[in-house]
């Protein structure tokens, strides 16, 4: 692992720094980071903010100072992240691809020289490690994806976006939980929902799981609609190889 910087975010935070790149590597050592100062807290820490390849720690100075915290975070590393990576899970999201449901899905595939076919296997051919969730409630940030079909955000943000979109921005994909606004180009939806309030934890998926998109036809993707509705669905969960 290489060295990690643990610099001042403000005068109550601390940002921890694994790299400056995006890689499940670097995610791991993040992720087994927060999983260690969440079963073994340090007094005085007020959150845990994960982001790629970093770790955002904000703290009550007057519980604790910089140095102590930064000194304690350091006896925590190097991180043992094996048994961490052994237990995430894969998601299948059952995904209809094109039309009204993935309107950029031929501005995609021109951008990429393909077929709005190719794109789809592209974008379904390979398993997406969720490295955070952010933006809106439930959004997750899912990567690495097929260099040859990355495209850059729209140069204006649409204004509403539906629940469940699949989108790309550079070489991520993501998934928006509910209605909002976004720039991501939209190739798809899934009629699963990934933030329910009542459920716990809220968000389906968390850092350190898997998703794989199943392409699904416009009857199936209706059926499992009504079925999400009714509470019958049940999404495929299988164990990450």
């Amino acid at each position: 692992m290489q060295e990690v910087r643990i610099l001042p975010a403000g005068d109550q935070a601390l940002l921890v720094e694994f790299g400056q790149h995006i890689a499940p590597e670097l995610s791991a050592n993040v992720r087994a980071l927060r999983q260690s100062l969440h079963r073994l807290p340090i007094n005085g820490i007020l959150d845990i903010i994960p982001s790629y390849a970093s770790l955002l720690v904000e703290y009550d100075p007057s519980f604790v100072s910089s140095e102590v915290l930064s000194a304690e975070i350091r006896q925590r590393l190097p991180l043992k992240t094996e048994e961490l990576e052994r237990k995430q899970e894969l998601f299948m999201l059952p995904t209809i691809y094109g039309g009204e449901f993935g309107p950029d899905l031929d501005d995609v595939a021109h951008h990429a020289g393909l077929t709005a076919e190719e794109v789809v296997a592209l974008h379904t051919n390979r398993d997406y490690l969720v490295y955070l969730i952010g933006f809106t409630p439930g959004f997750p940030y899912l990567g690495s994806l097929d260099e040859r079909i990355a495209m850059p955000r729209l140069t204006n943000p649409r204004l509403k976006i539906p629940g469940g979109s699949v989108g790309i921005a550079g070489t991520q994909t993501g998934i928006y939980p509910s209605e909002s606004p976004g720039g991501w180009r939209l190739i798809g939806q899934t009629p699963i929902p990934l933030f329910n309030l009542q459920a716990d934890p809220p968000a389906l998926l968390q850092p350190g799981a898997w998703v794989r998109f199943r392409p699904v036809d416009d009857v199936e993707f209706t059926l499992i609609k009504q079925q999400v509705t009714e509470g019958t669905y049940r999404i495929d969960r299988i164990s990450h190889d």
